[in-house]
């Protein structure tokens, strides 16, 4: 089993880097992160897929890690979604789609709304239309808090990491959380993504209150329009995808299975890997044939 890295073609051409873990042409799994990660995010699913017969592609979404930046801020979840859709349209198989947070929202749109038969299964993590208004306003709060400032140090940014997650204890600022920091010509490190992507979302926040209703009803319409195997993977302890949104989820798109990680939080990768990595495998095994052989 190797990794090569790469770079693929998103909407409008634009340069995403990219991972490919596995047999080139076994199922081909494509895996989204979160908005703020990197396809880092995916390190030991990806050899758990590879391991079980898929070919895991994890890659860097728009503004993240290593892709490029858009010139026109295009960071709108259909800007992501567009790239899932032109990611999907150059594989020689229909992948199971796999998004975390704002991959699955675009994931979501991009089946639901943009090109319906892109993918040939998709899976949400702890994401869901309806989303908790507290949990997104955390998540986009951290994420905003030290956008302009950045860090004097990888020390104060795992400082910051932890009480964001206390329940995982503070980690060093080890060459992982290296990879979510540039410093720049000032000393100073900053994180690896774009800051007009977290602008842009604000900015919308603060013009239209209302927009976040608007948004959670186009994507329960998405969500009813799906037919492909469709799975909800959801950590117990989110503060972001409450019982209730999971129950409006299954309303909407009655076949949708779903499982729920216990003492996982909404970062459910990085809180349970292993258990992540076996309740995707079921789903994928089940729908897409024992190491990813099905159509």
């Amino acid at each position: 089993m190797g990794t090569i890295t790469t770079s693929i073609k998103g909407a409008g051409g634009i340069n995403l880097a990219a991972e490919i873990t596995g047999a080139p042409h076994a199922m081909p799994v494509l895996l989204a992160h979160g908005g703020g990660q990197t396809r880092r995010a995916w390190k030991r699913v990806t050899s758990d897929l590879a391991d079980a017969g898929f070919c895991a592609i994890a890659f860097d979404m728009r503004g993240h890690g290593d892709s490029a930046w858009s010139d026109a801020g295009a960071y709108d979840i259909r800007d992501f979604a567009a790239d899932l859709v032109a990611l999907a349209s150059q594989m020689d198989r229909k992948p199971a789609l796999v998004g975390a947070s704002l991959g699955g929202l675009a994931g979501l749109l991009g089946e639901g709304e943009l090109a319906q038969g892109s993918f040939a299964s998709l899976t949400l993590v702890d994401i869901a239309p309806r989303m908790e208004p507290e949990g997104v306003t955390r998540v986009v709060g951290f994420m905003e808090q030290h956008v302009e400032t950045g860090f004097a140090s990888p020390d104060e940014a795992a400082d910051v990491i932890a009480r964001y997650m206390p329940h995982r204890g503070k980690r060093g600022a080890g060459a992982g959380l290296r990879h979510y920091l540039r410093q720049k010509d000032d000393g100073r490190f900053y994180w690896h993504w774009d800051p007009a992507f977290i602008r842009n979302i604000m900015a919308a926040k603060r013009s239209n209150p209302e927009n976040q209703e608007h948004q959670f009803q186009e994507l329960s319409k998405a969500a009813a329009s799906l037919t492909l195997p469709l799975h909800l993977i959801r950590g117990a302890a989110s503060d972001l995808v409450s019982e209730e949104a999971v129950a409006h989820l299954r309303q909407v798109a009655p076949h949708a299975e779903y499982t729920d990680i216990v003492d996982a939080t909404h970062m459910v990768v990085g809180d349970a890997n292993d258990a992540f990595s076996n309740a995707i495998l079921v789903f994928l095994n089940r729908h897409h044939g024992p190491a990813g052989s099905g159509q």
